[in-house]
């Protein structure tokens, strides 16, 4: 159960143009910090990093990804001239501090994450997650189902399905299958785009098609995106949705430092325009994962990350504009509520 009300944060206030973005501490968007794990702040929005990276499937790194793309997002801007909406007009939004558990276990971090997105989405405000390795998404995604006590239609946005063998150990190669077999995706909702191989067996593609989940080559997006970029937005029309975003949907070109990079991805400007189709969605929640900053020097990488938050919040933003707020935001979306 959502936890009681307590009492109502104050709205925060939207980030300051006027201010020197070589000043002050780094925060997703430069949005305000509201750094309390007990209160949820009056916001439509919150951001929370998962600096965590126990659940890799490939080489480490994931755990430093909240902090480097808080440090890209000096560079961020709040109108979207794609979209022609300035966000944070329209969206009250804040970035949560991180999320941390006292232990390390894969388990454990999980089930703080999966605290966080009830705890969250229980005060009707929108959870969105910035990892850390793939496996924070069955943390949100457990979280999600208890509060809403039903489960969502899932985009997920990666080189690689997440659906590796049965019964081996939840990590960030299987946490797509442990998310089916618990019941948090609606499978008749879920679609995943940008999948290329090569993969461990077939089994990890076989997998999504027994259960019917629409999958989406690299090569379908490369060759048509605007027939990607309509079904995503059929996709959209099916139900709430959580959007997931691992970095390693993009070419190593664009993202070389995304914890299993793979030749042959999209583009930045095509998983910008794959995002865009979300305008009009009713979202659960979202997260950028797998960026693991180590290994790019150049910081590009880092810019994705907030390119793809910046991306996400639009299509959110001009939602809200269009069409009016969608169910899962309506009046309760800037309330926010004190844990018990």
């Amino acid at each position: 159960m959502p936890p009681p009300a307590r009492a109502r944060a104050q709205r925060l206030a939207t980030p300051s143009g006027g201010e020197s973005r070589a000043a002050g501490i780094a925060s997703f968007l430069r949005l305000p910090i509201a750094d309390g794990p007990a209160l949820v702040p009056g916001v439509d929005v919150l951001l929370r990093g998962v600096p965590f990276d126990g659940g890799s499937a490939f080489r480490p790194g994931a755990r430093f990804g909240p902090r480097a793309v808080r440090e890209a997002s000096a560079f961020s801007h709040s109108f979207s001239s794609a979209l022609g909406v300035d966000v944070f007009r329209e969206l009250g939004a804040a970035d949560g501090g991180d999320i941390t558990s006292a232990s390390a276990a894969v388990p454990a971090v999980l089930e703080a994450v999966a605290a966080s997105a009830q705890m969250v989405a229980g005060s009707g405000v929108i959870p969105g997650f910035v990892g850390g390795d793939r496996t924070l998404t069955l943390g949100a995604l457990r979280g999600l189902k208890r509060s809403k006590r039903r489960a969502c239609g899932l985009l997920l946005l990666a080189a690689h399905p997440g659906a590796s063998a049965a019964g081996a150990e939840l990590n960030a190669s299987n946490f797509l299958r442990y998310a089916v077999e618990e019941g948090l995706v609606r499978t008749d909702c879920t679609m995943q785009v940008g999948l290329r191989g090569p993969y461990q067996t077939a089994d990890e593609l076989s997998f999504a098609f027994s259960q019917g989940i629409d999958t989406v080559g690299v090569d379908e997006v490369r060759w048509d995106l605007h027939a990607v970029v309509s079904q995503v937005r059929k996709l959209v029309q099916k139900g709430a949705l959580y959007v997931s975003v691992d970095l390693g949907a993009l070419d190593p070109a664009h993202a070389p430092g995304a914890s299993f990079p793979v030749p042959g991805g999209m583009t930045s400007w095509d998983l910008q325009q794959i995002l865009r189709a979300l305008v009009g969605a009713e979202l659960t929640g979202f997260d950028v994962v797998e960026l693991a900053p180590g290994y790019d020097p150049t910081g590009i990488s880092a810019l994705a990350g907030v390119a793809v938050l910046q991306e996400i919040l639009a299509a959110m933003a001009d939602t809200r504009r269009s069409a009016g707020p969608a169910p899962s935001t309506h009046r309760s979306g800037r309330a926010g509520r004190r844990s018990a």
